[in-house]
């Protein structure tokens, strides 16, 4: 898939989950601001440095979804499959919230 694409399939998604996406010129800031996920007044943002290149305009977005339950919205197989990259690596033998041997 192309990475416009994909950022567009993503923003779709966001969407649906109720995630507001916005682009802002970070320039102009005058104090370090860093791209991402927020929560203003109970509304979920994912707040995107609009100078930063599409892969990574893409990273955090898809770093913001991976934070909210997305499996039971439909999405093409593309982008779950990239969601899935953001998931963390379970150790063998580990449970899903659990450490072995506990």
């Amino acid at each position: 898939m192309k990475p416009e694409k994909l950022y567009q399939e993503l923003k779709d998604l966001a969407e649906k989950l109720g995630i507001t996406v916005s682009e802002q010129n970070f320039r102009n800031a005058g104090i370090h601001v860093k791209s991402g996920y927020c929560k203003v007044k109970d509304i979920d943002h994912c707040i995107i440095n609009k100078h930063l290149k599409m892969n990574k305009k893409i990273e955090v977005l898809g770093e913001c979804l991976s934070l909210f339950p997305h499996e039971s919205v439909y999405t093409v197989p593309a982008v779950r499959e990239f969601l899935e990259s953001f998931r963390p690596i379970r150790v063998a033998g580990e449970v899903e919230g659990e450490e072995a041997g506990k």
